[in-house]
């Protein structure tokens, strides 16, 4: 019975001094085995080093090199080989007021004493509405107003989201009672920003803004969007308020 006890014991010493042993590593930079890491130390990486894992091989030179670098000024993401989706997504040729400097913090941005605003009334949308895609295209642009746009604007576009009903904010325009922008204004607008809304050109490309505007004429003519038997719009066009032009 001794005997037994003692090569048990022989046997659980061995695995213990095994297991100790194996938790050390002349890598500084490992900690070797550890006990369940995840109940003490966070499974978040960080997100501005390139580890170096490219299909399964590791280069350990670049584990430690910042890789999320902001590109050169004026490169473009690669789009795919169709040229109506690269047009679609090439970067906007109209800049923003040098009044944004100050308005919506825009330092350093290249900026003009142009209005491009009013300029912009005659951009028309380039993203096309027909009868083949009017559905998924108004179901996108109900999903990006939901996420961007609701919380100010309201659910039926008439301003009085959440954040207006809480005294956050004030004069959000209500598009169901009045004449609305041209679609080159209401991109400029959701682009850049306009009076107290900030810009959304870093959160939203610009095929989702143009989705964006037309689901905002949904606001504006219920049957925006909608087409007959043969393909015909049945909703006239929106009409332009001249003043809106203006400002």
């Amino acid at each position: 019975m001794k005997m037994k006890f003692k090569a048990i014991a022989s046997i659980a010493v061995v695995a213990l001094s095994t297991l100790m042993l194996g938790s050390c590593t002349a890598d500084a930079d490992s900690s070797g085995l550890e006990y369940m890491p995840d109940m003490y130390r966070s499974p978040a990486i960080e997100p501005y080093v390139d580890y170096g894992e490219i299909r399964g091989r590791e280069n350990t030179e670049a584990k430690m090199k910042i890789s999320s670098l902001v590109p050169p000024s004026g490169t473009v993401p690669y789009y795919g080989k169709d040229s109506s989706t690269v047009a679609l997504m090439l970067p906007y040729f109209r800049k923003a007021s040098i009044a944004f400097r100050e308005t919506h913090g825009m330092y350093g941005a290249d900026l003009t004493v142009t209005d491009e605003y009013t300029a912009a009334a005659s951009d028309m949308n380039p993203l096309k509405i027909t009868a083949e895609n009017s559905e998924e295209l108004l179901k996108s642009g109900k999903t990006l107003y939901t996420a961007y746009c609701q919380h100010c604007h309201g659910e039926k576009g008439d301003g009085n989201g959440p954040m207006v009903l809480s005294g956050a904010y004030v004069g959000v325009p209500n598009y169901t009672e009045r004449a609305a922008k041209s679609d080159g204004q209401l991109f400029y607008s959701i682009y850049y920003g306009l009076n107290a809304m900030g810009g959304h050109s870093s959160q939203l490309n610009k095929k989702e803004i143009w989705t964006l505007v037309h689901y905002v004429r949904k606001f504006q003519n219920a049957s925006y969007g909608t087409f007959g038997a043969s393909g015909e719009a049945i909703a006239a066009p929106v009409a332009v308020d001249s003043l809106s032009v203006k400002k």
